[in-house]
C-alpha cells in the first residue's frame, strides 16, 4: 500500500465541489465575563484540489478559520460542512475518527514526537487507525518519506534533523491516510527563506501527486502568492478575495 494514487481517482478528487463550506461562522472565545469575537459571520467555500493561502496579521481569525475546518474547534454559530459532513454536528469522538481519515495538518512547530525515528513519525496517524499490516504502515510511511525528499532518514530522530527536514517527516505524517484536505499553519514561519521556498516546493510537488486541496495560512505576503487563491482577514471578517490562477 503506498499513498500514490490513480489518476482517475486524483482527478475525481480534484473536480469534486465545493469541498469546504462554512456559513455565516461566528466564533466567540470568553474569559469570565469577558467576549473576544475571533470570527464575526464567516461565508467561505473552497473547492477540491484548490490550494489556497489565508492570510492577515495576528489576531485575524486565520488559525480559529483553520480550527473550524478541522474541527479543533466548533463555531457559536452558523455551519462548517467539509465534504458533505457538517463537523460541528459530530461528538469529539465523531471528530477524531472524521479527522484521522479526512484532513492532514502541518503545524508551525513541527509536532515530531522526539522519541520517535522519521519513519515511526510519518506512520503514526496509520497507527493509531489500525490501517493495514504493520509492514504495510511501513511501506506507506516510507514512500511518502521518499516523496518528500528523505527516504535515506528513515531511521534518524527529529534532533538529528533540520528544520527543514522536520517539517517534511511533518508533510509526510500528514498525508499518511491519503486525505483530501491538507491544512498548514504558518509552515514556514520558523524556516529560513530558502529552506521555506523548498517546503512550498515540496507541498505543490504533493498536491500534484494526490490531487487533494491545500490550506495555508500565512501572513507572508511571498508564501500567499504561490497559491491558487487568497483569501484576506481582517478583524475576524474575509476582506477580500483574490484569484491568481
Amino acid at each position: 500500500m503506498t499513498a500514490t494514487l490513480s489518476v482517475e481517482a486524483a482527478v475525481e478528487r480534484t473536480i469534486r465541489e465545493p469541498l469546504i463550506e462554512l456559513e455565516g461562522v461566528v466564533k466567540i472565545y470568553r474569559t469570565g465575563k469577558l467576549e473576544y469575537p475571533a470570527l464575526r459571520g464567516v461565508d467561505l467555500t473552497i473547492d477540491g484540489g484548490q490550494m489556497v493561502a489565508v492570510v492577515g496579521p495576528s489576531g485575524s481569525g486565520k488559525t480559529t478559520i483553520m480550527n473550524m475546518i478541522t474541527g479543533i474547534d466548533r463555531p457559536t454559530a452558523g455551519s462548517v460542512v467539509v465534504d458533505g459532513q457538517q463537523i460541528d454536528e459530530l461528538s469529539e469522538e465523531q471528530l477524531a475518527v472524521w479527522r484521522g481519515g479526512n484532513v492532514g495538518i502541518v503545524f508551525q512547530f513541527f509536532q515530531l514526537l522526539p522519541t520517535l525515528t522519521a519513519v515511526e513519525n510519518a506512520m503514526l496517524p496509520l497507527d493509531f487507525a489500525r490501517k493495514g499490516s504493520k509492514r504495510a504502515r511501513f511501506e506507506t510511511a516510507r514512500h511518502n518519506l521518499e516523496l518528500v525528499g528523505l527516504g535515506d532518514k528513515l531511521h534518524h530522530l527529529p534532533a538529528e534533523l533540520s528544520g527543514g527536514e522536520q517539517q517534511r517527516v511533518a508533510i509526510a505524517r500528514a498525508i499518511a491516510q491519503q486525505p483530501e484536505l491538507l491544512l498548514c499553519d504558518e509552515p514556514t514561519g520558523h524556516l529560513d527563506s530558502d529552506t521555506a521556498e523548498r517546503v512550498l516546493d515540496l507541498i505543490d510537488a504533493v498536491q500534484a501527486e494526490l490531487g487533494l486541496a491545500v490550506v495555508v495560512a500565512t501572513h507572508d505576503a511571498g508564501v500567499a502568492s504561490r497559491f491558487d487563491r487568497i483569501v484576506e482577514l481582517a478583524d475576524g471578517k474575509v476582506r477580500s478575495e483574490t484569484v491568481l490562477a
